[in-house]
């Protein structure tokens, strides 16, 4: 497994990167992994944009100093802060219809193993009307309520499959603020009270040493790291 770290100077460039991971290993058929914090955006997805207020919800974003970024799959809108941490294990695959269901298991467990390595006991599921709703999430107490933590979703091609995902580490309060205008913009039913965090759960809320749990828990279990490129 490659593994890679860190994040391009840009938005769009960062992007790219993740897009040539998924072409790499579509080409060489060498898993890879990348584990890092996005700059600060809203990503919106495909069903975002045939939103009658998409534009609503686009400028409530940017008038919050959240740029604006629009993704041709994936589900509802997600902000990043900048200490949010995102993943992406990238897998060869020989059969897209098979395997669905075992890549996002095996993604959640490793999730919720770093997750009790940071000392949060999370579990699988989402309190309703959560930000960026599936029915692949990672919630925990959190104050006295559930929360959602982490949301994961799959990209799968002829020649590679992508288990990516979301995880809040802190600034949870600031996720549910730009998220709630935008979300309303939308008609997607939203209660800013469902966005829990690391920290918010009482776990180690450092965005460094998140990552670095996350992706220690992604590739245990994988064949070791062939390489470690770095893509700052």
């Amino acid at each position: 497994m490659r593994v890679y770290r860190d994040r391009a100077e840009t938005i769009d460039a960062d992007r790219a990167v993740s897009e040539r991971v998924v072409d790499r290993v579509a080409a060489d058929r060498e898993a890879a992994l990348r584990v890092w914090r996005p700059h600060r955006q809203v990503v919106f997805g495909r069903r975002d944009a045939r939103a009658e207020r998409y534009d609503e919800a686009r400028a409530v974003a940017d008038e919050r100093g959240f740029p604006v970024i629009e993704r041709a799959v994936g589900g509802r809108a997600v902000a990043y802060t900048g200490s949010t941490v995102a993943f992406a294990r990238v897998v060869p695959v020989e059969d897209p219809r098979s395997g669905v269901q075992e890549r996002y298991e095996g993604a959640t467990t490793d999730l919720l193993d770093a997750l009790d390595s940071l000392g949060v006991d999370a579990r699988e599921g989402e309190p309703a009307d959560s930000f960026c709703p599936g029915a692949h999430s990672v919630q925990a107490d959190c104050g006295g309520r559930v929360r959602k933590l982490a949301g994961l979703a799959q990209r799968v091609r002829a020649d590679a499959a992508v288990v990516a995902g979301v995880l809040v580490v802190r600034d949870h309060g600031e996720i549910a603020s730009v998220l709630d205008p935008v979300y309303e913009a939308l008609a997607v039913p939203f209660d800013p009270e469902t966005v829990g965090s690391v920290g918010r759960a009482g776990g180690e809320a450092d965005p460094d040493a998140v990552v670095e749990a996350v992706e220690r828990a992604l590739v245990e279990g994988e064949p070791a790291p062939a390489s470690i490129e770095r893509v700052g």
